[in-house]
């Protein structure tokens, strides 16, 4: 007969999970083996990646910010070699900001290819009615992409930031931005009214805070591309449903009208292992 897990530990290493603790530290803390914490993590992961892409569609959607955010998987790029290209090395993760709602519509893990743009574009298509407007960073992939999704029913523009090049590193700024010299915005299609990506890159150190694989300098980096994907949808259905937006006051979710009610961890847990959601007294 199969060990499994009571519920209420199974909510509770979904909860460090999601609270940027790492596998052996969630061991060390839950005393749950970490190849059980592993498995138990994937499965919700692609329950999740199912309850993600169940609920984000038929979305009214105003305004739209695309950005992607580098991580790794199993070793850094310079080491990969050629029969490991497609599972080691850089992975991004692209993701669609509804600029008002601070929702993720859409996201995407893979290369930082024409192809993975294009993947990622088509399925924010699927997600979204009517005629958005588009805000992209400088990518050189996102024009095709956008007209080949969008065509005619979006207004889309781009805003690339240059950078100061520094004479030399010190330690102490070495991880940190280079000063920004100049701005250059390009309307693509139409005339977008507001030319900014701040809320996404916004995003983008939230996912870094919330999943302890996207930390820099550490070794708790993906080591397989399988659990790199359950992390980040993971991560996505956490930010939406679950985690009450400073700024909103509600969830990214409740703001798009999705759900009507903040979700628990154990409402998360129970709809991504069932494929259904469980009444929230009973997962409270």
């Amino acid at each position: 007969m199969a060990n499994i897990l009571p519920f209420d530990r199974q909510v509770e290493i979904i909860a460090a999970l999601t609270e940027s603790v790492s596998i052996r530290a969630t061991e060390r803390l839950t005393g749950v083996h970490r190849d059980t914490i592993m498995r138990l993590g994937v499965r919700v992961g692609v329950g999740c990646e199912k309850i993600h892409d169940t609920m984000m569609r038929g979305l009214h959607v105003p305004r739209l910010e695309l950005d992607e955010a580098w991580s790794y998987v199993g070793k850094k790029q310079k080491k990969v070699q050629e029969h490991e290209l497609e599972t080691k090395g850089d992975q991004y993760v692209f993701i669609a900001l509804a600029g008002a709602a601070k929702a993720i519509i859409a996201y995407y893990t893979g290369k930082r290819t024409l192809e993975s743009t294009r993947a990622f574009l088509w399925d924010l298509r699927e997600r979204v009615y009517g005629a958005p407007e588009i805000i992209s960073d400088g990518f050189n992939a996102y024009p095709k992409a956008v007209e080949e999704a969008f065509g005619a029913n979006c207004v889309f523009g781009t805003i690339e930031k240059h950078y100061r090049a520094p004479v030399f590193i010190e330690a102490a700024r070495r991880y940190s931005p280079a000063e920004v010299v100049s701005v250059t915005t390009r309307a693509v299609r139409g005339q977008p009214m507001h030319f900014s990506t701040s809320y996404v890159e916004r995003q983008n150190l939230s996912l870094r805070m919330a999943q302890r694989r996207f930390t820099r300098l550490t070794n708790a980096f993906s080591k397989k591309l399988e659990n790199h994907y359950a992390a980040v949808a993971l991560y996505v259905s956490h930010y939406n449903l679950c985690r009450v937006h400073e700024a909103l006051r509600i969830t990214p979710a409740m703001q798009l009208g999705v759900t009507d009610h903040v979700w628990s961890i154990g409402e998360l847990v129970y709809a991504a292992l069932t494929g259904e959601v469980a009444h929230r007294s009973a997962v409270a």
